[in-house]
């Protein structure tokens, strides 16, 4: 079976760093680990291509190669999913979709097309698509029935389809759902409140195959959280620091983690010591009554601030998601949000307006109270761009207005030089360093071109042309005395600004416009944004 796998395009995002690609010869940040994951799972006589639609268009002879289309995407991608499929019906070509956003929404419209409906966790439903074919099923739906799999016996993915040169980082998972119980967060229920994670030998076996493939950069572990079992987490560390230190070090890490690692000293340390570079927190916001109400327990039990410093002091730089609109929020969220970030020092700081995702709890509460909007339900949009999909407690505009205030305060170029700066002197010396032995390395030590290429452009645009000149300077000199060893990595943080800045002026129009559709008022809700633009 000539099967081509298909990811949809992603639209700009937060995440989707089109000027700092750029500046590296990059297309993607990360490939798409469930479609190779997938490819692992059905029959390996079966040929395989696979196409990331964010790297390249597919072309007509890959078309005409195909005899069965599989495509997977999440709900930001739903709008390129409807595009593919449609194409493919019109090449007359069988298709099979799965992922997030079919598993969560099957009946979505942008699906109707498609003639397989592979849904819940592959390891249970791919089997059963697979039958299905080789009995000569021309349609089907096969679903889990709330069955999770024992992730213990998943293949290593099929890293071979990928195009390595087109991504940043590339992506592995360890394990699979979360602990807790955040009303907002669809996580749970996808993959369940009990985490499932392979053993370690299956996640260095995965590592291995990428090394003896050639991949010499960043891993991103897709975990929604990876500590969420944490006797697991410090099971699987002590091998991956000994695997990794046999190799010189080849890849650096970074995943998403609850609030709670801050409390575990041990994990820190080992995490630093297996060159865990970053990790991402769902801090969401520092109004504790706006957590109880999320059912966001978690990030109440101590000082968020506390746990930030933690953190960081482990030589880990933290990243962070932040909301806004949650019930019973009081005026000016938005400002104590960006007073948080400013103290913490928190260069990546996500923002978005709260979302009722299908099927979580608050999906489910809100239309009980009939306070979904129907019609943005439907849409289901989940990108840093989109308003509220429900009737908030406070008027939205002045949510929206706050939440493009607080991104654009964030990202004002002075601003982010004076927060990475100070966060900057106070990161901990990553602990790997003592492991390390460079002779082992094969990853290059010296800089390429691409590098320096990149780093002239940032030092022209940062610290020559734009008013930023001086507080560049001073600021890369400061870090340079005070915290040599992660020179580096300060100068890759600062040139994140090259996307947000340009992110910003997005999210001020694309607000600013959804504004402009709803009732009366909001002219002058769209002036203020103008004017915050």
């Amino acid at each position: 079976m000539r099967t081509l796998f298909l990811y949809p395009l992603f639209p700009p995002t937060f995440w989707s760093y089109e000027k700092i690609l750029e500046l590296v010869n990059r297309k993607v940040l990360l490939p798409p680990l469930g479609l190779v994951t997938v490819a692992a799972l059905l029959p390996q006589h079966w040929e395989m291509k696979l196409v990331d639609r964010n790297v390249r268009d597919v072309t007509t002879e890959e078309w005409e190669w195909a005899e069965l289309v599989v495509i997977s995407g999440m709900i930001v991608q739903k709008a390129d999913m409807a595009v593919q499929i449609a194409e493919a019906k019109r090449r007359g070509l069988p298709v099979a979709v799965g992922g997030p956003f079919a598993s969560s929404t099957p009946d979505a419209p942008e699906l109707e097309l498609a003639d397989f409906k592979v849904l819940d966790e592959g390891e249970i439903t791919l089997p059963q698509f697979v039958e299905a074919i080789e009995r000569g099923d021309r349609s089907g739906r096969f679903s889990a029935n709330g069955e999770k799999p024992d992730v213990t016996s998943t293949p290593v993915p099929r890293f071979d389809l990928l195009d390595f040169d087109a991504y940043d980082s590339m992506s592995v998972q360890f394990s699979r759902g979360c602990p807790f119980q955040c009303e907002f967060c669809d996580i749970i229920v996808l993959y369940g409140r009990k985490p499932r994670t392979k053993t370690p030998e299956q996640l260095l076996a995965e590592l291995n195959r990428l090394y003896e493939l050639g991949w010499r950069r960043s891993i991103f572990l897709v975990d929604d959280n990876f500590i969420g079992n944490k006797r697991n987490a410090k099971l699987l560390l002590p091998a991956l620091r000994d695997w990794l230190s046999e190799r010189g070090y080849p890849f650096s890490f970074a995943t998403e983690a609850s609030v709670d690692l801050a409390s575990d000293d041990e994990l820190m340390q080992m995490m630093s010591e297996c060159r865990f570079e970053a990790v991402f927190l769902g801090i969401e916001t520092p109004d504790e009554a706006s957590l109880s109400v999320a059912g966001k327990h978690q990030n109440t039990r101590s000082s968020l601030e506390e746990a930030v410093d933690r953190i960081t002091a482990n030589g880990i730089r933290v990243m962070a998601g932040f909301i806004i609109g949650f019930d019973g929020e009081t005026a000016g969220a938005g400002d104590r949000i960006v007073r948080f970030v400013t103290r913490t020092g928190i260069p990546a700081a996500m923002m978005g307006m709260l979302q009722a995702l299908p099927n979580t709890g608050l999906w489910h509460r809100l239309e009980k109270e009939g306070r979904l909007i129907q019609e943005k339900a439907d849409a289901r949009g989940v990108n840093q761009t989109n308003l509220l999909n429900f009737e908030p407690t406070r008027p939205i505009r002045q949510i929206a207005n706050e939440y493009v205030e607080a991104f654009c305060a964030l990202y004002e170029p002075n601003a982010y030089i004076d927060r990475v700066t100070h966060y900057y002197r106070k990161l901990g010396i990553p602990r790997w360093h003592a492991f390390h032995d460079p002779r082992r390395s094969d990853r290059p030590s010296l800089p390429t071109v691409t590098d320096l290429r990149a780093l002239a452009i940032v030092i022209w645009r940062q610290g020559i042309k734009r008013d930023t000149r001086w507080r560049f300077w001073r600021s890369l000199l400061s870090i340079a005395r005070c915290n040599p060893k992660n020179l580096e990595q300060f100068l890759v943080v600062l040139a994140h600004n090259e996307h947000f800045m340009e992110y910003r002026s997005i999210v001020t129009r694309e607000i600013a416009d959804q504004l402009a559709s709803l009732p009366p008022e909001a002219p002058a809700a769209t002036a203020d944004l103008q004017a915050v633009g």
